[in-house]
């Protein structure tokens, strides 16, 4: 697998592999969170491809305290070949790099599947509570 920064002609294909792997949902606009992630390191947006498809992505992301990676994503169809972990590989080194002490990542409980990936290259459940609170809504909150 070849990884390199997102350029804006994968779009459609980060975001078609995103919601093969069910990372879609209705508070998180993709094209928003893209355009987001590309005002923040865009170089950290990174894109896995074989033999020239998009076959995984991944956000990486550091403010100065905690790093987080965010979508990380390879495609069903190219799952537990160790994309993951290369790609993964990858963003702990750019972060590294930048002097980032810890990763930090959310996964929805429900997906087993993933949270066993990430307990397989050493990642552990912290005992804390995450939190959270919406400051952009796709569309106004009910009243």
């Amino acid at each position: 697998m070849h990884i390199r920064p997102f350029q804006s002609a994968d779009e459609d294909a980060v975001i078609a592999l995103w919601q093969a792997c069910g990372l879609v949902v209705p508070q998180n606009n993709p094209k928003r969170d893209i355009a987001r992630k590309l005002r923040v390191n865009p170089e950290w947006f990174l894109i896995g491809e074989l033999d020239g498809k998009i076959i995984a992505a991944c956000m990486a992301g550091y403010e100065g305290h905690r790093g987080w990676i965010n979508y990380l994503a390879v495609h069903p169809d190219h799952q537990r070949r160790g994309f993951a972990r290369e790609l993964m590989q990858h963003a702990e080194a750019l972060l590294r790099a930048a002097g980032c002490p810890k990763i930090n990542l959310q996964v929805r409980c429900s997906n087993t599947a993933v949270i066993a990936f990430y307990e397989s290259i050493g990642f552990s459940v912290d005992p804390v509570v995450s939190m959270g609170r919406r400051l952009e809504h796709d569309s106004p909150p009910n009243s």
